[in-house]
């Protein structure tokens, strides 16, 4: 069994302009993929990661200028955690004081340093502040040094009515395994899996349903290395869990299927092929406009309603 952690998370976001300029000014990501919906085209999905644009490092945005605030509730992922160096938290903690960021106090969780705070559209987010994680590469354009650079995925947290069904399928479908718990907090880990490789489940009975809008994350993908480790993962959901995904979708950077898992989140299995390199330079990841094939011949009408970047 291939356990490879999480691919990429998708959430929703207000203005393009606003949602661009926190992600790589603020924390420094790199924007590795400018594109759209390509259920509505007139919207962008813009994809943020680090220097090698690798799975595990993935955060997406569909921006929708007028987007209505979401509420969380149950059935919604609850906070998705990024690793920086351990020596960085207290840099960030200063940096989020001068930029204005809203942020909490550093605190400990599974006796690591963890650092919360919100987008411009109150989207949950956290820095976990892990020991080695500064030698590995980073994306340090800007004012952000390689050593307080963020360093992909840590995790992300699931707010449930009940964790056991989906802890089962991390655990016989995607090989996770549990690992710790705390409090409410039940943490599962992909083993030998750097970026990406947790999944904390919180236990929260008699809270609202989760509502979709700014600030929600619409769904989290899990990775599968090519199309024959996504079936492997679709079979073992039918055969073992009684669940069936949809049809394998072509995103142009990977294959994916969907399925609501049993606490209503929505996963998506996402193959690692054929990557963000496939239509574009590696060296030149984001810096232009990408269409798949059927929209190229409606450019000139998409690029007039996108609102501006720059």
């Amino acid at each position: 069994m291939q356990t490879n952690g999480l691919h990429h998370v998708t959430a929703i976001s207000g203005p393009a302009r606003r949602n661009l300029d926190f992600y790589t000014r603020v924390l420094g990501l790199r924007l590795v993929k400018k594109t759209v919906n390509f259920d509505d085209p007139g919207t962008y999905h813009l994809y943020f990661g680090d220097a090698d644009a690798a799975p595990g490092s993935i955060l997406t945005f569909f921006p929708w200028e007028h987007a209505a605030p979401g509420r969380l509730g149950v059935g919604e992922t609850q906070e998705t955690v990024f690793r920086v160096p351990e020596g960085s938290i207290g840099f960030w903690a200063h940096r989020f004081v001068e930029l204005g960021v809203p942020h909490e106090a550093p605190a400990k969780r599974f006796g690591e340093s963890v650092l919360s705070f919100r987008d411009p559209d109150g989207m949950r987010l956290a820095l976990v502040g892990l020991p080695g994680v500064e030698k590995e590469p980073a994306w340090s354009e800007g004012n952000i040094a390689p050593e307080n650079a963020i360093r992909g995925f840590h995790s992300v947290s699931l707010l449930l009515a009940d964790a056991a069904p989906t802890g089962a399928i991390l655990s016989d479908v995607f090989g996770f395994t549990e690992a710790a718990r705390e409090g409410t907090l039940i943490r599962y880990e992909a083993k030998g899996t750097a970026i990406g490789g947790v999944i904390d489940l919180r236990v929260a009975g008699g809270f609202l349903p989760a509502r979709q809008g700014a600030g929600s994350v619409h769904h989290i993908a899990f990775r599968a290395g090519d199309d024959a480790v996504q079936e492997e993962m679709v079979r073992r959901l039918g055969e073992n869990h009684g669940i069936r995904t949809t049809e394998q979708r072509d995103r142009n950077y990977f294959r994916s299927v969907y399925f609501r898992e049993p606490g209503h989140v929505l996963f998506e299995i996402a193959t690692d092929i054929p990557g963000f390199a496939v239509d574009e330079p590696a060296a030149e990841l984001g810096r232009s406009l990408k269409l798949p094939a059927g929209l190229e011949a409606h450019r000139k009408q998409i690029e007039a309603v996108l609102p501006e970047l720059a």
